[in-house]
């Protein structure tokens, strides 16, 4: 689930790279550090409805469901491919999570299904229409109460930062990558309905400083 329109680039920019998507991004982003705090900022709990919105090989949904096992755990990507991956590393774990696919812009699901939304270095990849029309999708799928949470670039919180962001610019786009330098996903939320939006940690990576956002849907 990575591209702006109807189509979609796939993990690490080519099919068969897809492969190699695990050990890169947990050798450069910090993954676990990032994924836990993600997990723990979002505050889960036993029977809640949790989706992982770009699941990529689904880590992040396997993790969720293996620390609050009696919560419902979907998990949607666009790219067939890395959803197998997917299946097979949840069918590996033993672990039940129900996957879809499906792009950002247009969710399988029914209004107000959601209780949390989490999504993982995701809305870099989108043009600014595309993070818009994702936003209010969002909105739409998650409950009144329910929250979403996104660990995503943000702004460099250094020069040695904003120069190792060059290598994820040249990789996924400068256009689409620059709301994240400027510090727009925070107003991304807030036009789409979202209140209480937050840039809270950050985490500085061989790639660039990661952030982790929240958003709360008006009960």
């Amino acid at each position: 689930m990575k591209r702006a329109d109807s189509t979609f680039v796939p993990a690490l920019g080519f099919h068969r790279l897809t492969p190699l998507y695990d050990a890169v991004v947990g050798l450069t982003t910090r993954e676990k550090r990032v994924k836990q705090a993600l997990i723990a900022q979002a505050g889960l709990a036993p029977g809640l409805e949790v989706l992982d919105l770009a699941c990529g090989t689904g880590t992040l949904a396997v993790w969720v469901k293996r620390q609050y096992p009696r919560l419902s755990m979907s998990a949607v990507d666009a790219d067939p491919a890395i959803l197998t991956l997917a299946r097979r590393k949840a069918d590996k774990a033993g672990i039940s999570v129900d996957f879809a696919q499906a792009m950002s812009q247009a969710l399988p699901y029914a209004d107000a299904r959601f209780d949390r939304v989490l999504s993982s270095l995701f809305f870099h990849h989108l043009s600014w229409e595309v993070k818009q029309r994702t936003a209010r999708e969002l909105f739409r799928i998650i409950k009144p109460g329910g929250q979403l949470h996104v660990a995503d670039w943000g702004k460099p919180e250094n020069p040695l930062m904003r120069s190792l962001f060059l290598f994820i610019q040249l990789l996924d786009g400068f256009a689409n990558t620059g709301d994240n330098l400027a510090g727009r996903l925070v107003p991304l939320f807030e036009a789409a309905g979202f209140v209480e939006v937050t840039q809270a940690r950050t985490f500085n990576t061989l790639f660039g400083t990661m952030a982790l956002y929240s958003a709360v849907k008006p009960g």
